[in-house]
């Protein structure tokens, strides 16, 4: 049985690796706060999301399929936990089943699979009463096939068939075996027979009891012995092929749950964020090549589950640009516009919902960030030699339709040269196909670019109003020589 939840057509891999930026895209988007709320304190439901997140789709119809799919979820969000609690108990419930001391014969391992699959046997009960109670509620295709799969294998004959064949494996008429006899007489080919049962006179003490037979006497320890390694053998096949059915189903059931972590995570993140009265929508995603970028009240999620009210959401149009640039004055929320376009991209492309009032952008093949870091004692080398290793290193992995995040790269050295260095750096990455998105104070830098009055570009000053307040809006505008300093000082230091 195949869950298919995740994927049209393959299994999603919780345990595979996670991309090499994944350290700096955790730190430099905030992704932690939207993990923590995904997660609600389950470890394993966090490990999924931060896996589906940095590891997004790559074609729009895959993205459409996972988003139909949480359409169902938040549709009927106590089903899929319901679903999710059979999964988790059936896993809990075989790590509780007591192995032995003799664990590997196998006599052990017969018993302990018989007592794992009649356990599971009650957890595909469950979930068969769920796929027939509410499988006409959910409309998607991934939900609908995963019923149908449900309702078609495991049915009524199926489910009675199983628990007869435990119920044989109990042995509750003893064992039948049938054996060839070999080399040197020695037993071989054993078979493990169903007893046939018997007739009424069989069972009475005066009935038929003719045949060979022996009997071990009570403390005849070799002679056990001898009988326990006679019926091992014959159990040896049954064992095995008892225990990998024990197993595939485990495996069926690690996997729903994996699946279904996913999606409990999406119902988590969007009942905290419905509690702040905050969006949500379904994005529209667009072919790479499109270049496509527009949105409706676009607000930084991370940024939204740290602080008490709600957060500003921004517009923008973008559709077609390959570069953005982001100047205006400080504190002006540059930097949150500039990771909620992150956040935005990175949930869209895993199939979820963004924080917007709606989202429409073209798929990317990676997101990178490029962040100013602060000293540290870590660091071997100049802060500018740091940005220009890192710098490199993405240039090393990005590629067309990528999307670069910039945020004050090369600020560590004086104005002409960061400048320049940023010009060339941009230049490269928009003609390589690049995306990139650059928040600077580089003056020098930002002027240059739009006096060119590129159609490609796209200029976005933060608002500040004439009395200094910031708005946190980020509006269509040329740099500014300014970035308004002095209203930080002011406010700092309390100067009238």
């Amino acid at each position: 049985m195949r869950v298919l939840l995740m994927h049209r057509d393959r299994d999603f891999d919780p345990g595979g690796g996670l991309p090499e930026n994944t350290e700096d895209l955790t730190r430099d988007l905030g992704l932690q706060p939207l993990l923590q709320a995904m997660a609600s304190g389950d470890d394993f439901v966090y490990e999924v999301a931060r896996k589906a997140l940095l590891d997004g789709l790559s074609e729009p119809e895959e993205i459409l399929y996972r988003q139909r799919a949480l359409a169902d979820c938040l549709e009927e969000a106590e089903v899929v936990r319901e679903i999710h609690r059979v999964a988790i108990e059936a896993i809990e419930g075989e790590r509780k089943v007591f192995v032995g001391l003799l664990h590997d014969s196998p006599r052990s391992i017969l018993n302990r699979a018989v007592q794992v699959l009649g356990m599971f046997l009650g957890h595909l009960r469950r979930l068969r009463g769920l796929a027939d109670e509410h499988a006409g509620s959910f409309s998607s295709e991934a939900f609908g096939r995963f019923f149908e799969m449900v309702r078609r294998d495991l049915s009524d004959d199926y489910l009675a068939e199983v628990e007869r064949h435990l119920g044989e494996l109990e042995f509750g008429r003893g064992m039948l075996f049938s054996a060839r006899l070999g080399r040197g007489n020695r037993g071989r080919d054993y078979v493990l027979r169903v007893p046939r049962r018997q007739r009424l006179l069989e069972r009475l003490p005066f009935g038929d009891r003719s045949g060979y037979g022996f009997t071990v006497p009570d403390r005849d320890v070799s002679g056990f012995r001898a009988l326990d390694e006679l019926s091992d053998r014959g159990l040896n096949r049954v064992a095995d092929v008892t225990a990998r059915s024990a197993d595939n189903i485990l495996g069926f059931f690690e996997l729903l749950r994996a699946e279904l972590a996913f999606y409990v995570g999406c119902l988590n993140l969007r009942d905290r964020l419905a509690a702040r009265g905050e969006p949500l929508c379904f994005p529209t995603p667009e072919p790479i090549e499109k270049k496509a970028l527009s949105a409706r009240g676009l607000y930084d999620v991370s940024l939204s589950l740290s602080v008490e009210g709600r957060v500003v959401g921004n517009d923008i149009d973008a559709d077609g640009k390959g570069l953005v640039m982001i100047t205006g004055a400080n504190q002006g929320g540059k930097s949150t516009f500039l990771r909620s376009v992150g956040l935005a991209q990175l949930m869209m492309q895993c199939g979820m919902f963004v924080p917007a009032g709606s989202f429409r952008a073209s798929i990317c093949s990676g997101v990178f960030t490029h962040y100013r870091r602060e000293e540290d004692e870590r660091m071997r080398s100049g802060r500018l030699d740091e940005e220009l290793g890192r710098m490199g290193r993405i240039a090393e992995r990005i590629g067309p339709g990528g999307m670069l995040l910039c945020n004050e790269s090369f600020s560590s050295t004086n104005e002409r040269e960061g400048s320049e260095m940023a010009r060339q750096v941009v230049r490269a990455m928009v003609e390589s196909g690049v995306r990139v998105f650059f928040v600077t104070h580089l003056y020098d830098l930002a002027r240059s670019l739009y006096d060119r009055r590129d159609g490609g570009m796209l200029f976005l000053r933060a608002e500040r109003l004439p009395d200094g307040s910031r708005t946190f809006r980020l509006l269509p505008g040329e740099p500014l020589p300014t970035s308004y300093g002095w209203d930080s000082y002011r406010r700092i230091f309390e100067v009238a």
